[in-house]
């Protein structure tokens, strides 16, 4: 098998107290408790630098501005209220970094979720963007998030105040705009989102998103993660429940290509409905599913768990799909295998590999393509999945599969089953995910640093079980 990048494991460009682990991560020592031009707690809006203390509690009831050249932190246990749509502008530089016990966050106070599946998607808060997100610009150095809570993001911007930002359009969660700045988003949790380019957009510049939960993200046409043209990174270990659209979207607009893309060890369950059922008909024939490699983009996609999504990994390569205009994947530079599809329905196992797609089938999925596909099948015709409806269970510790569903019908169960309170996506022992992941590949090189405040914590290597929980506790902790 060809490979295209560098292993991040191996240079181990550290920063002092940084180290590489002999289970292949890069680990730095714990953040410090850092305080330079404290906040102090309560109403804050406007222009802002400085430290938001330890387990305060403050109200966002303005615009955020982080000018260029400054920076704002936020200790472990900072609770950040924010009191109408209003987004952090950071032409400057953002520091979240909390601890599993003691999390950051960012969300509306004293807002109810919706977690259950009775309840309509048209009434959920989840998606009624009742806040911006953290936008940053063409000047931003560095974004980085640890252990931060981000919940009921996506308004629509009033004045559009940095790169990539138009008047009247919906916000990202997190939204990365610098080609020599870096993205760090790491153990960090994102409920709701509305319909910006994604939860997490990456426009340009260098990210490692690792180990993250994203839960409801998108009404009509959003992505659980979007990485566009001059980015570099890694997307690993995440568990994306219910995504509008597609959980993961790689493309390249325009003429600055990717370097180096690699999208591995992600569990991504239930995507690609609401889309279907509220994006309109011209919006949604074609597009939502799990994976998605579109518009030039290219990428190293392995050992994925897909579980119940509409479409399994895409490839688009014709430039029109049911009267869709698409732009062809860079499908000479695209490497992919040992993805595992699961589906409940015949709706969904027909579209392992998508029709009219150039997705190809690889003896390594699971379950095997030989197994159900024609002898004589060609990349992108229609298939009979039927023999492989509800088969090969992955075996989550607390999640209920199979689900019942029946014909299109299955669509508006999965549509609500979006979020993951009271499941657990561990792996069972038996499971058939277990040792099936591909370990030999080399994960995208990135410029980014290794520092607990101002880096990355870990980039973690390709894991031995397909999905984001690892059987030897490596993987998504949270």
């Amino acid at each position: 098998m060809k490979t295209l990048f560098l292993y991040t494991g191996i240079a181990c460009l550290l920063f002092a107290g940084a180290s590489c682990s002999k289970s292949g991560s890069s680990n730095v020592s714990t953040a410090q408790r850092q305080v330079a031009n404290a906040v102090k707690p309560g109403n804050v809006s406007g222009t802002v630098k400085g430290t938001f203390l330890q387990d305060s509690t403050y109200y966002v009831t303005g615009d955020i501005v982080v000018n260029t050249g400054d920076t704002i932190m936020f200790q472990p246990g900072a609770k950040v209220y924010i009191n109408g749509n209003y987004n952090f502008w950071l032409h400057g530089n953002i520091s979240s970094v909390g601890t599993k016990a003691d999390p950051v966050w960012f969300t509306v106070q004293n807002q109810q979720k919706f977690d259950n599946p009775s309840e309509d998607p048209l009434q959920d808060p989840a998606y009624k963007g009742l806040w911006g997100g953290f936008q940053g610009d063409s000047t931003t150095k560095f974004m980085v998030f640890k252990f931060t809570h981000i919940e009921f993001t996506g308004g629509i911007y009033g004045t559009a105040q940095t790169a990539g930002t138009v008047n009247g359009g919906y916000s990202p969660a997190i939204g990365a705009y610098n080609i020599n700045g870096f993205l760090d988003v790491e153990d960090s949790w994102f409920y709701g989102c509305i319909d910006g380019k994604a939860a997490i957009s990456v426009q340009a510049g260098n990210y490692n998103i690792m180990r993250n939960i994203f839960e409801k993200v998108g009404l009509v046409g959003s992505e659980g993660i979007v990485v566009n043209s001059g980015t570099t990174g890694n997307i690993a270990y995440n568990l994306i429940m219910g995504g509008c659209s597609n959980g993961v979207k790689v493309w390249s607009k325009g003429t600055t290509y990717q370097d180096s893309v690699c999208v591995y060890n992600n569990t991504i369950l239930n995507c690609g409905y609401r889309r279907y059922f509220y994006g309109g008909a011209g919006n949604s024939l074609g597009r939502g599913g799990s994976i998605d490699i579109e518009q030039n983009g290219k990428a190293l996609v392995y050992n994925n768990l897909l579980v119940n999504d509409r479409v399994g990994l895409r490839v688009v390569g014709t430039g029109t799909y049911l009267g869709n205009a698409l732009v062809v994947a860079d499908t000479a530079h695209l490497y992919y295998g040992n993805n595992y599809n699961y589906g409940d329905s015949l709706v969904i196992t027909d579209q392992f590999y998508p029709p009219g797609l150039l997705t190809k089938p690889q003896p390594t999925d699971i379950p095997s393509p030989a197994s159900y596909l024609p002898v004589n099948y060609t990349l992108g015709a229609d298939y009979d999945g039927t023999s492989v409806v509800g088969v090969g269970n992955p075996k989550f510790v607390n999640y209920p599969l199979p689900v019942n569903l029946t014909g299109a019908g299955a669509y508006a169960t999965l549509d609500r089953l979006a979020y993951v309170t009271g499941f657990d996506f561990h792996l069972q022992t038996g499971s058939p995910a277990i040792g099936k992941g591909n370990t030999s590949f080399s994960i995208a090189k990135s410029s980014l640093p290794l520092d607990p405040n101002f880096g990355a914590t870990s980039i973690d290597l390709p894991g031995a079980d397909i999905g984001c929980y690892q059987s030897n506790g490596n993987g998504l902790k949270n």
